[in-house]
């Protein structure tokens, strides 16, 4: 690991994650999670403001950067719930089957490189009435936005810490075997068109 992506690249992501567009579409998701909740990619616990104590028992918090760990420690320590720690990539779930209620996703799955085993993974821990709720960016659905998120993705990806524009987020999570329950979509306002076309909702599955 570089310079760059070991301590300037969790700084700028946690500020670029910071934007208001950014989180008022974390506010229409997170609340939702009930119960037992695994989220991916927890970064620097930006999301942990938004849940509902009232609804959450604990949050396991699977994140494999230590500097985006280290980063998100105020956060967790004002938690009013139980919050664990899991330091692997997206692709290891180290829980039981069917031991999770929520399965939160906000602005990961364009990162995880093995995206389709990730969200196979996310279905075998989910309990049979469980949910993904998921909040991400990916393709647009207008041809001359998508054919420029095609042509710049393989250099926005190594500076954007293996961030993809390009992504077909709902034919990837039905690809995983789930149902999508909810899904609305739009362009983020005040983010380039080719960063900020956004997909949200629920899945089960």
């Amino acid at each position: 690991m570089g310079l760059y992506e070991k301590y300037l690249l969790p700084r700028v992501t946690n500020a670029v994650c910071c934007m208001k567009a950014i989180s008022y579409q974390r506010a229409k998701a997170v609340p939702k999670a009930r119960g037992r909740v695994l989220e991916i990619g927890v970064g620097s616990g930006l999301n942990i403001p938004y849940y509902d104590a009232a609804r959450v028992e604990m949050l396991y918090a699977l994140e494999p950067s230590s500097e985006m760990r280290a980063l998100a420690a105020e956060r967790v320590k004002s938690a009013p719930f139980k919050v664990e720690f899991i330091d692997l990539p997206g692709e290891s779930i180290p829980l039981a089957d069917s031991s999770v209620d929520t399965v939160v996703t906000t602005y990961t799955l364009c990162t995880i490189p093995d995206t389709l085993k990730a969200l196979q993974g996310m279905m075998r821990v989910l309990r049979p009435d469980g949910e993904l709720l998921f909040c991400e960016h990916g393709i647009a659905p207008d041809a001359p936005v998508a054919a420029w998120q095609n042509r710049l993705n393989r250099f926005w990806k190594p500076i954007g810490g293996g961030c993809n524009l390009n992504r077909a987020i709902p034919a990837l999570i039905e690809a995983a075997g789930f149902k999508i329950g909810e899904l609305q979509t739009m362009y983020l306002p005040g983010k380039p068109r080719i960063m900020g076309f956004n997909y949200w909702g629920m899945a089960r599955r």
